[in-house]
């Protein structure tokens, strides 16, 4: 068929327009090939602005109290972000064992972690004070300290080179000194007994004359019922009755010196976290804050019921630590916490910071919180007024 005058002339226009369209949809297809290639290298995936997240953690999966924390991290930032970033939980040994976790995360094989800061205690020895230390502060005091006191940003500096951003995610307070087969009268009665005991006050209890064993929670169990341990602390009522730990050992013993405030955390992979946009960050950030003081209002909720339970209803002996005991105990946390702070420059330096605030914090309590409670008990104990 012949071409026209007119189709002659607009021939090269036609041609030129069909190039400029196949450029921008090339141009197109590689920009979304670029981002698709950044998500995965980041950590999350992101389609259509929704980006998704693995959450490993060192507890069973649902656990309740240790393990809600993950869950409701994941349902908050669920709900602030309208759906754009899904955290998706997975407890442990579902995709790494309890103790990876923290390489897991570092590595990019997960996006975030939750678990406890004293299980990397061999690769971070400054660690232990961003979980808690023996007779150190509590809960509420740690809290202070962290977003307060300078304690976060030490713990960020701690974490850096692991490519790790740390948040709190989570406390159960005071905790029980733990489950004994035998009674504990004596400092002579911990000399060779072997306890699940983590953190630096695994190294306190073996400098006090006892074997320390570094086991997960989910091994707990199986171990004391067959004799692998003598003893085990895990947590406190709540969790402890969770776990059936009242159906293998017979003594529940307190005060919990050795975890005063045991502070949880989230870890998060640095590049999961900058691939997000700001808001995004923000989300998180805000999420973990809250999920942090959740757990820690559960745990005062929930303790004392499941403490009566096992004591009314399952035949559970409550006993107190002898005075003697806490004593020994303290002056070998003393030594211990000696060797460790020379032994790790950022060990020392957090401690320094820790130090500091635990004073200051200690002095106020002691005409606050301990003053108040103490006179509490003074005026609801005090047997009742005499009728006139």
């Amino acid at each position: 068929m012949a071409t026209s005058p007119a189709e002659k002339r607009y021939t090269p226009f036609i041609i030129l327009a069909l190039v400029a369209a196949l450029v921008l949809v090339l141009g197109l297809w590689a920009t979304g090939r670029a981002g698709e290639g950044h998500a995965v290298a980041a950590g999350p995936e992101a389609v259509q602005g929704q980006y998704h997240w693995k959450l490993v953690t060192t507890w069973p999966k649902n656990f309740p109290g240790l393990g809600s924390g993950a869950e409701n991290l994941a349902r908050y930032v669920d709900e602030m972000s309208a759906g754009r970033l899904k955290i998706h939980v997975y407890g442990a040994g579902e995709i790494v064992p309890a103790f990876e976790v923290f390489d897991a995360v570092s590595q990019g094989v997960a996006d975030a972690g939750h678990g406890a800061a004293y299980y990397w205690k061999g690769k971070i020895p400054a660690s232990v004070f961003f979980t808690t230390i023996p007779f150190g502060m509590t809960a509420q005091e740690s809290n202070a300290w962290l977003h307060y006191g300078g304690g976060l940003a030490l713990w960020q500096e701690a974490y850096a080179p692991f490519n790790l951003i740390p948040l709190a995610g989570g406390s159960s307070g005071v905790q029980m000194a733990g489950w004994f087969n035998r009674e504990i009268n004596s400092i002579a009665d911990l000399q060779g007994l072997k306890m699940r005991i983590p953190g630096l006050a695994g190294d306190v209890f073996a400098e006090a004359g006892g074997t320390a064993v570094r086991i997960s929670g989910g091994e707990i169990y199986t171990s004391l019922q067959t004799g692998v341990i003598d003893a085990a602390e895990w947590v406190g009522p709540y969790n402890d009755l969770a776990l059936g730990m009242h159906e293998v050992a017979k003594y529940y013993y307190y005060p919990g010196w050795h975890e005063p405030g045991s502070m949880l955390e989230f870890i998060i992979n640095k590049d999961s976290f900058n691939a997000l946009p700001p808001d995004l960050q923000a989300i998180v950030t805000y999420a973990a804050r809250a999920a942090n003081q959740d757990m820690l209002d559960e745990f005062t909720a929930r303790n004392n019921a499941a403490l009566q339970d096992m004591v009314s209803n399952h035949g559970v002996q409550l006993r107190r630590l002898p005075d003697d005991v806490l004593l020994a105990l303290y002056r070998a946390d003393q030594k211990v916490m000696q060797q460790l702070v020379a032994s790790d420059p950022m060990a020392a330096k957090v401690n320094a910071s820790y130090q500091k605030f635990y004073a200051g914090v200690r002095a106020y309590h002691h005409i606050s919180e301990q003053a108040y409670i103490n006179a509490r008990d003074v005026v609801l104990d005090a047997p009742p007024a005499q009728a006139k």
